[in-house]
């Protein structure tokens, strides 16, 4: 779909990393931004540099996790600009906490967030792009929706997003709706999600423990996303996507190898293996020898 300037663009997560870098790209190129994000203290200082671009923006607190508050947002967005031709849902955490061993609501949160904020966005948007003739979504995943090994949760929340995407895309495509759908699906990029727990609701209780296995190689993972890509490269990725009408957009070739080889022992009916290293990462026998090391350290509970 062409973006053409007055167009209508919808970010979820705009206040920092992929979404406010998504929301400057289209705002640079002249349409009117809905800028949307939990922190509404940081959304509101990303409000303010997006309109010295130019253009007029609409920013929103909105939690995704909340069918309610999405469904404002889209009715909030068609009341102030009129219509809308573009909806990225972005938004997405991950969590720190054991995936076995933590709360559970480690799992709720992460879901609530990157699986039903799609969902919620499409079902809140969809029926004002198809009204409007012409639109595109575009879905945050992950090369850990293509790839597993970056933490349960998050590798599940993001294969869910892939495969949801690729459904809604079959089936506007099959129905003739003039609605393209892509799906991101980055590796390492420059963002904040390693603490994406500063936004952990209240209402969920503590904020849960880092796993002994994270904190033994965040280091790694936090040296990678800040030598990975900006969040601007990203930025233009999606708007080729969307201008081409592609579903896949892979900025990290390096991981689709992994991908491939994963498919190639699929395909064998051969067990799952981790591969030797991780894009970006170190050896992956050299983490799992840190990982021992951690626990050996572990002071034991005191008996009773």
């Amino acid at each position: 779909m062409e973006l053409r300037e007055g167009d209508v663009a919808v970010v979820t997560g705009a206040a920092s990393g992929i979404g406010f870098a998504l929301a400057e790209h289209f705002a640079r190129k002249g349409l009117h931004v809905v800028a949307a994000d939990v922190d509404a203290a940081t959304l509101g200082d990303a409000a303010e540099r997006l309109r010295s671009h130019g253009g007029p923006v609409l920013a929103r607190s909105v939690d995704v996790r909340k069918e309610d508050e999405v469904d404002a947002l889209a009715a909030a967005t068609v009341e102030h600009f009129g219509a809308v031709h573009l909806v990225c849902n972005n938004a997405g955490v991950s969590t720190r906490s054991d995936p076995w061993l933590g709360p559970i609501n480690a799992w709720k949160w992460v879901f609530d967030v990157n699986v039903w904020g799609v969902v919620h966005g499409i079902r809140a948007f969809l029926p004002h792009l198809v009204a409007g003739g012409r639109g595109h979504i575009v879905n945050t995943a992950s090369m850990a929706g293509l790839v597993p090994g970056v933490g349960a949760p998050y590798d599940a929340s993001k294969h869910a997003v892939v495969a949801l995407s690729e459904d809604l895309f079959l089936e506007l495509q099959a129905t003739g709706v003039p609605v393209g759908v892509s799906v991101l699906c980055p590796g390492w990029v420059r963002t904040n999600i390693v603490d994406a727990d500063r936004n952990w609701p209240e209402e969920l209780g503590a904020l849960p423990p880092r796993a002994l296995t994270t904190g033994a190689i965040e280091h790694h993972i936090r040296r990678a996303i800040a030598e990975g890509l900006t969040p601007a490269a990203v930025a233009e990725l999606v708007a080729d996507a969307v201008g081409d009408g592609r579903f896949w957009v892979l900025p990290s070739s390096e991981w689709l190898q992994m991908a491939s080889q994963r498919w190639d022992l699929i395909r064998e009916g051969i067990d799952p293996r981790r591969p030797d290293q991780m894009p970006g990462l170190p050896p992956t026998s050299q983490l799992f020898e840190e990982m021992v090391e951690a626990f050996l350290r572990t002071e034991p509970e005191p008996g009773p």
